[in-house]
């Protein structure tokens, strides 16, 4: 389970640096940052109940902040520098 941790960071790092080569400076430090955190995880060497316990925790807050946004602070129809 600590592997499928850094196939999270790595991907999580590709994305942070597409992020920003865009020009997408906020979510590339935010893919960053998560990118940190999988790797970490990956090397405390916890066992599957816990991996799964923070992989649904992390899964949560995710949905929630999502939700969040989405619902209360996108415009709809509004297109940001287009």
């Amino acid at each position: 389970m600590d592997r499928m941790f850094r196939v999270l960071g790595f991907w999580t790092g590709i994305f942070a640096v597409m992020f920003y080569l865009g020009d997408m400076k906020t979510t590339s430090l935010l893919f960053f940052g998560q990118t940190g955190f999988f790797v970490f995880l990956s090397y405390l060497k916890l066992t599957e109940r816990m991996y799964i316990y923070i992989f649904g925790a992390y899964l949560t807050i995710f949905f929630v902040g999502f939700t969040y946004w989405t619902t209360f602070m996108m415009i709809p129809g509004q297109s940001v520098g287009h």
